[in-house]
Parts: C-alpha cells; sequence; structure tokens
C-alpha cells in the first residue's frame, strides 16, 4: 500500500480542510489544493495509458516533471565544460564572447585533456608574422562562369526561413551585409526577410525547388531565372544532400505554412509543403552536370556548386566522370558533414547515416585531384565548424572555405535549447510564433553576427600568423597533429594525405582504395554494375 501513500495522505487532507472550513473559510485553499490532487490521483488510478501512474498516483507524476527538465538541469548544474551535447559550454561561450565582443580570453591554461587519444593542435613557427587585414576571400567561378564572386572564407550555412523566424532570418542578413559575408538561404527559398536584409545570397535549390517550381512541383526554368536576377544572389547551389538526414526528405505541414512561407517558397496556402528525397529534374550523372550547366546559363553567369554529405563514394565519382565526360564542372561543391545539424531528423539518420565532414571533405578533395578537376572547383565545408582552429582544420584538409549554420544562430541567442521542432523556441530563433520571435532583436543580434564573424577571422589571422603563413589559405595537412593513442601522435599529412594530381587518370593503385572505385563509377549510371549480394 506504500504506493498509494500520497494518494491516500491528499485524500486525507482533503476531507480534514472540508471539516475545518467550519471553523474559517480561509480552508477553502487546502481544499482545493488537495482536493486537485485527490482527483488527479483518481484519475491516475483508473486510466490505463501510464503503468508507473497507476502504481504511484500522484507522487508518478514527479517522474514526468523530470523528465521534462533534465535536459536543462543537463546543461546548466551537470554537463562539464567539455561535454558536447551537441555543442559544448567551451564552444557556446566562445561564440557568445565574441559575438558580444568581450574578453574571450583565459587565465590558468587549457582545460583540454592532452594527453588522451584524439586530441588535435595546429604547429606553429618560431618566426610568426603578423596579418593586419584578415577580411580573407576566396574567388569562387570556374572557366565556364562569367560573374565570379569573392567571397568570404567564412559564411552562414543553409537555414530556411520557416525553419527559423522571420526576425532571425534578417538579423543574419544584416549581420552578412554588415560584414561582407554570404548568407545561404536554405531550400525554403528567398523570402521577403532574405530581400529585406540586403545581404549576398547563396540561394539554394532543393529537391522541392522552391522558388522555382510548377504547381505540379517540377523544376521551373522562367520562375528560376527571375530568382536568380536578384542582384543579392550570389551563389546557386544545389542541395543534394545535407548531413543531419542525407537521402532523406522532408514535410512541412499546412499548419505551419504562413503567408509569408508560401510566397518565399511557391506553394499554395493549405496543404503540406513536400520536400523529395531526391532531384526530379536528373537521374543520371551525365543528367545532372547538364543541370548545372543548364542553371549557370539561366543565372546569366553566376557560379552554381552543389552541396553533400558524402555516401556512396562510387557515386560522387559518377559525377565527376560525368564532369570529364560533359567537361561541364560545377564551380563549387560544399561538402557536409553528418555532424552538421537540422531542425529535426529521425535519431537513427542524425547518428548513424553519412560520412562525418573530415572523411567526406578529404575523400571529395583528392578525388578531384585524381581526375585533374581540382583547379576548377572550389570546395567550401560545412558541420560544426565554430572556431577558428575548426576552420584552420578543415582548410588544411582541402577546403578553401568554410559554412557554419548553428556557430550564427548562437550568435543571435540560440541557447541550444533543442526545441527547434516544436515551434516553442524560447529566444524566437526557430519559431514563427509571433510572440515568441518578437524577443529577438534584429537590429543588435544583427551587429552580434557581423562581429563574430569578424572575431572569429581575426582569431583565425593569429593562428594563421603564428604558423608562420601569410593566408589561411597555406595551411595544409602537416601543420595539423593528431594524437592517435595515450602515448603516440602522426601529423595529419599521414592520415590525411594530399594525393598525386590525376592519379585516377594515369590508373595508379593507392593505398586507400580510390582506384578501386573509380574503375566501378560510371558517368551514366549512378547504380553500381558489378556488385551483386553474397560476393
Amino acid at each position: 500500500m506504500s504506493r498509494y501513500s500520497i494518494f491516500l495522505a491528499v485524500t486525507v487532507l482533503t476531507l480534514a480542510s472540508l471539516v475545518a472550513v467550519a471553523w474559517s473559510v480561509w480552508f477553502w485553499i487546502p481544499v482545493a489544493f488537495f482536493g486537485g490532487l485527490s482527483l488527479l490521483g483518481l484519475y491516475d488510478v483508473i486510466q490505463s495509458r501510464h503503468s508507473i501512474l497507476r502504481n504511484y498516483p500522484v507522487i508518478g507524476h514527479m517522474r514526468f516533471l523530470f523528465e521534462g527538465i533534465r535536459p536543462e538541469i543537463r546543461q546548466y548544474l551537470i554537463e562539464s565544460d567539455q561535454d558536447e551535447e551537441p555543442f559544448s559550454r567551451d564552444m557556446r561561450s566562445i561564440i557568445y564572447q565574441r559575438a558580444k565582443g568581450v574578453e574571450d580570453k583565459r587565465p590558468f591554461g587549457t582545460r583540454m585533456r592532452v594527453y588522451d587519444s584524439g586530441y588535435q593542435w595546429l604547429t606553429h613557427s618560431v618566426r610568426p608574422v603578423h596579418i593586419a587585414d584578415t577580411d580573407f576571400r576566396v574567388r569562387i567561378g570556374g572557366p565556364d562562369c562569367t560573374q565570379p564572386y569573392d567571397a568570404s572564407i567564412y559564411n552562414i550555412s543553409a537555414m530556411s526561413f520557416g525553419a527559423l523566424s522571420g526576425n532571425a532570418i534578417q538579423a543574419l542578413n544584416k549581420g552578412a551585409k554588415a560584414g561582407g559575408f554570404a548568407h545561404d538561404t536554405g531550400e525554403g527559398g528567398v523570402s521577403i526577410h532574405h530581400r529585406e536584409g540586403g545581404g549576398d545570397l547563396i540561394y539554394q535549390v532543393g529537391s522541392g525547388y522552391f522558388g522555382c517550381r510548377t504547381p505540379e512541383g517540377v523544376f521551373d526554368p522562367e520562375k528560376f531565372r527571375e530568382t536568380a536576377a536578384n542582384p543579392q544572389i550570389k551563389l546557386i547551389e544545389l542541395k543534394l544532400s545535407q548531413g543531419a538526414k542525407p537521402g532523406h526528405g522532408g514535410v512541412l505541414p499546412a499548419s505551419k505554412i504562413t503567408p509569408e512561407i508560401a510566397e518565399a517558397r511557391g506553394v499554395p496556402m493549405g496543404e503540406d509543403c513536400v520536400s523529395p528525397a531526391s532531384h526530379s529534374a536528373f537521374s543520371t550523372p551525365i543528367e545532372m552536370m547538364e543541370f548545372i550547366g543548364k542553371l549557370r546559363e539561366l543565372s546569366d553567369g553566376k557560379p552554381v556548386g552543389f552541396k553533400m554529405c558524402i555516401g556512396h563514394r562510387r557515386e560522387f565519382m559518377c559525377m565527376v566522370k560525368a564532369m570529364l565526360e560533359t567537361d561541364i564542372t560545377p564551380d563549387f561543391i560544399v561538402i557536409d558533414g553528418k555532424e552538421g545539424g537540422t531542425g529535426a531528423a529521425p535519431l537513427e539518420f542524425a547518428n548513424r547515416m553519412g560520412m562525418p565532414l573530415v572523411e567526406g571533405l578529404t575523400f571529395a578533395h583528392n578525388t578531384l585531384r585524381g581526375a585533374g578537376v581540382r583547379d576548377r572547383i572550389k570546395i567550401g565545408a560545412s558541420g560544426k565548424i565554430v572556431t577558428a582552429f575548426d576552420m584552420a582544420k578543415v582548410l588544411a584538409l582541402g577546403a578553401d572555405w568554410a559554412n557554419s549554420a548553428r556557430g550564427f544562430m548562437f550568435s543571435i541567442g540560440c541557447i541550444q535549447a533543442q526545441a527547434c521542432h516544436t515551434n516553442a523556441c524560447p529566444v524566437g530563433v526557430a519559431t514563427q510564433d509571433p510572440l515568441r520571435q518578437r524577443a529577438l532583436d534584429v537590429a543588435d543580434k544583427s551587429v552580434r553576427v557581423a562581429r563574430f564573424h569578424r572575431n572569429t577571422l581575426k582569431a583565425l589571422g593569429e593562428m594563421t600568423g603564428a604558423a608562420g603563413l601569410e593566408s589561411p589559405g597555406d595551411f595544409l595537412p602537416y601543420h595539423l597533429m593528431v594524437r592517435e593513442t595515450d602515448r603516440g601522435m602522426v601529423t595529419g599529412d599521414e592520415v590525411y594525405p594530399y594525393l598525386p594530381e590525376g592519379f585516377l587518370l594515369r590508373g595508379e593503385e593507392d593505398a586507400f582504395g580510390y582506384l578501386r572505385r573509380w574503375r566501378r563509377a560510371d558517368a551514366n549510371d549512378f547504380s553500381p554494375a558489378d556488385m551483386v549480394k553474397g560476393t
């Protein structure tokens, strides 16, 4: 009977309070309180949905209360400064400090466990260089591009209006304009909030072709031409997949579609907005390259590229073979790591699908080198890149620039509540609730966006100079050191080497299995031709 002791106690207190009402009307207060708990306990006993409430009426609700606030308790009271859930307190703090322009130095040395396996660091020089101008830029635009773009080497990664609030989009875009860097629209189209900000845009074309679609949801060349003519749009990015949920489509329920979202995406009100898992405009590697060429023509020569998380490595090689066969190359490729974020993803996809950024970036970089086209294509990298070290690392491994989504989300006030999919973001970043997003002040947060960008590049410049280099683009794998075991370390070029230019074309064997996959890749078909289950 101890299981019911709390239920019995509140029932007794309810009856006692009723009797005490005869002495004072103030006892109606405990009658209401304990009476409510008694009714709750009675309901718990007769309901059939929760076993724990049937066995522990009233007190059983404490379990659900603590379960509901467990993330907050862990974040504020339990987790260490290095626990990545998914961003550590140290990483969030440095973003907040740089965005606010407050002191980001630390006394008493590192808290990192520098002798644990997995620890990484950059080598430095006894002849450091002072770099005064840290507005580092890279020119994006291959031989077929007539409107190349001098991009910052650190830009805002894809986040759609709809996933983020209108105020968040405005703050990010106005910050990008003030700081002179680019803002990826995400696949939700170019919204009024992007246009109002006036900053440079990367127009992402996803499988739903939002902003350039027919009523049936297929690609509309004329609508694309009209959208791409916007002078704010500097790059066109064809989205094949994203790291957090590669190979998975999405649905924005009709209940969440506002008139502004419908206008940006070119979809009707009152209907679910579907993003298919794959594109309908092409189905083979050659068709994909021809589509890229078509987008470049329709956009009057603006740089066109694609974004993907590496999955089947052979499929990426199919694309590269199609580049060689058609002589159509994208101006850029953005490699997204599986550690990339999203508003919501199935747990198995977030945890177990897709290749992490380091391996994906290294593979793409070396495949392009092996095919002799690396000099025609710039590579961007995205996936938890929020510090100067993160940037230096991906630049060393082959990237030309880096993108960040959650880093810039933190700069406008995200607290990692991880309620993005609930429409109840407590700080107004990932919500369409007008009252919640009102908390996000666009004028103040846009300044923080620009300041975070500026201070991060300043820190990168200091690290670059400490390494004795003139530019972050000079970082190479051997500048990166990795502790493999508690007692051993290796240089980055031992683990992530640059393979020789043209080695795939020459048919040279390698230690990493590139040539074997290259021989299986087909420019005319993504499907494998020679693999049979059981062999």
